[in-house]
């Protein structure tokens, strides 16, 4: 959520931040602005507007020329969209642009201790304290201006600093929230997210928390924020531009959907070991000894990302005999867990920024915990705080919610939980079906994506809904949480997801023909249990739309999905119900890619 993007050279810079911006619209935001240092006036020339960077683009008059500036999307926190609230915030004699990502927790004390000194504010926004501190510092650089602002605020940030008085550089800090440069040929870049980069350079410096950076167009340098030197060295990134394009797709979400097959054989390349019925995790920094020395793991994700490690957990249990569950990262670092020495943790996060989920890894690294992460971004605050992990490997995933990263989340899992069977208790004939099975994926998830027409049809019936229930036992529920979850994120259905145990404990009081039921009804041990499920659905006259291995006949419809592994069924019975929602936003006229009220990357609370 939110994005910034800067740039110092030689280019024209107006459209080149536009640019960005429009790169950057996935991860939610409500207005966007834009400040340029002018060359010929030696002053600040802003642009702001609630609403989309279209809307922006529209008000940059043709005249709006420089080489530096700062540009940002705000997804609202203090202040509601507007266009005074909307980044960059100038100081009153425009002298100062700040643009930020996070919350600073102290701006109420801070705003009152500024206006009894005479500081008249523009906007209700937390961020125009920093502007105002870094204003009014008498410091004689910029760097030491904006060290001193930072040395009384509290809580996070990324951001990015010009003043016109130091016009030959941008100065950059992150406490919490993202901040990369980008190395250019006498040019320098900086952006919350890579995709404003890539298509300008794949060179790049991940700053740490607690780091500052000054650009200048030919020069970068990295230093605390005590102004000790960090010297850091920049990393080639593997994706390409070609990749945060639409493709021929009407959507990013369909696009990335339909790659599911390729990721997931991504995922699986070169880590399959059949001479020993096993998987290679090299990341994981977690030797033999120490693995069978796990008493327990506890995996810490939000959202999709929980929902991907519950059926991760659920894979361990059964694969590698380890009690495991998983819990949302949000709740866990507010309620003083016990932190067991034996227990293993393991953080999910698609972007590897997620800040409850990062929070949660520094706290259990302060408490002495192992940690391991599970990301899909390299080189990210989780994958660098963690111990060890493994990367996923799904590719840039710009639609905010998340369809191939989910499915290679849960792949990885499965290695993972592979990984430690075979170093357990796991046979080599178990070790052998599961990687045969791993094998299948990339050509059943084929199979699945060919059933679109079909799914379509179905997703336009069900479009008239006023709320949806979903349901699935032991393996599936976890699925009918996800499918639930995306649902409701992108056609803004009601949904709701239970076990279906637990009908008879309440959900059963809402069956109706008005409210239909989807449920996962897999083709393994609990079967029959699950056809008594539908029988109690169909018996109050409840409508019933089927994931199965093969016709249901309480179903009014089924959607017929190939069989695999018993414990690998999971991964593909949640690719039908993505392309359910899908059709059915698509069908109810919805944003898709930008749903309402959502950012792809959570980096505040």
């Amino acid at each position: 959520m939110c994005g910034i993007v800067g740039y110092i050279g030689k280019r024209d810079v107006a459209p080149l931040l536009l640019e960005g911006l429009q790169r950057l619209e996935y991860r939610g935001y409500d207005s966007a602005g834009v400040v340029i240092n002018s060359p010929k006036s030696g002053a600040l020339k802003m642009v702001k507007a609630k609403g989309r960077v279209r809307d922006l683009e529209a008000r940059v008059p043709k005249r709006f020329t420089g080489t530096t500036g700062i540009a940002h999307t705000r997804w609202a926190t203090h202040g509601a969209p507007s266009d005074v609230n909307s980044h960059p915030h100038l100081d009153p004699e425009n002298k100062v642009a700040v643009v930020h990502n996070g919350i600073v927790d102290n701006a109420a004390e801070l705003r009152v201790k500024l206006e009894a000194e005479g500081v008249v504010f523009a906007s209700e926004t937390d961020t125009e304290v920093i502007t105002h501190l870094i204003a009014r510092s008498q410091a004689d650089s910029l760097e030491e201006k904006v060290r001193e602002a930072l040395k009384v605020i509290e809580g996070t940030y990324g951001i990015a600093v010009m003043h016109a008085d130091f016009a030959d550089r941008i100065v950059v800090a992150r406490n919490g929230s993202p901040v990369i440069l980008g190395i250019g040929e006498k040019e320098m870049l900086v952006a919350s997210d890579v995709a404003a980069l890539i298509a300008h350079t794949r060179q790049v410096v991940t700053l740490n928390d607690g780091e500052m950076a000054t650009l200048k167009a030919d020069d970068f340098r990295t230093y605390t924020t005590s102004g000790t030197l960090t010297n850091a060295t920049p990393e080639t990134v593997e994706w390409e531009a070609a990749s945060y394009d639409m493709g021929g797709h009407e959507t990013y979400m369909h696009k990335e959907m339909s790659e599911q097959a390729d990721a997931v054989d991504r995922v699986l390349r070169g880590r399959i070991d059949d001479r020993f019925s096993t998987v290679h995790l090299g990341g994981l920094n977690l030797d033999a000894r120490e693995a069978r020395g796990v008493r327990r793991i506890k995996i810490l994700g939000c959202g999709t990302s929980y929902h991907a490690g519950m059926i991760g957990a659920g894979l361990i249990e059964e694969l590698a005999r380890i009690p495991a569950d998983a819990e949302p990262a949000s709740e866990f670092r507010y309620r003083n867990p016990v932190v067991d020495p034996d227990t293993l943790y393991i953080a999910v996060s698609q972007s590897g920024e997620t800040y409850d989920v990062l929070a949660a890894v520094q706290e259990l690294k302060r408490k002495g915990a192992r940690v391991l992460g599970v990301v899909n971004v390299v080189g990210s605050a989780i994958a660098r705080e963690a111990d060890g992990g493994t990367y996923v490997h799904a590719g840039p995933e710009v639609c905010v919610v998340s369809t191939k990263c989910f499915t290679n989340t849960v792949v990885a899992f499965a290695l993972l939980a592979l990984h430690l069977g075979r170093i357990r208790d796991l046979s080599v004939a178990d070790g052998k079906r599961i990687i045969e099975g791993l094998r299948k994926l990339p050509g059943q998830i084929e199979e699945i994506l060919a059933m679109e027409p079909e799914i379509e049809k179905l997703a336009k019936e069900y479009a008239g809904a006023q709320s949806m229930m979903f349901i699935g036992r032991v393996r599936g529920y976890p699925v009918a949480l996800e499918a639930s979850l995306k649902l409701k994120e992108i056609s803004y259905i009601h949904a709701e997801a239970y076990p279906a145990s637990e009908l008879k404990h309440g959900p059963l009081a809402l069956i109706e023909p008005a409210l239909p039921t989807v449920a996962i009804v897999p083709d393994d041990d609990l079967l029959e249990k699950n056809r008594a499920a539908l029988e109690e659905i169909k018996a109050r006259s409840g409508r019933i739309l089927a994931v199965a291995h093969r016709e249901q006949e309480k179903a009014d419809h089924t959607i017929v999905v190939p069989k695999n592994e018993n414990e690998l069924d999971p991964i593909l019975m949640g690719i039908p119900l993505q392309l359910f929602a899908y059709h059915t936003a698509l069908a109810m006229g919805r944003d898709i890619d930008k749903p309402r009220n959502l950012a792809k990357s959570v980096t505040v609370e």
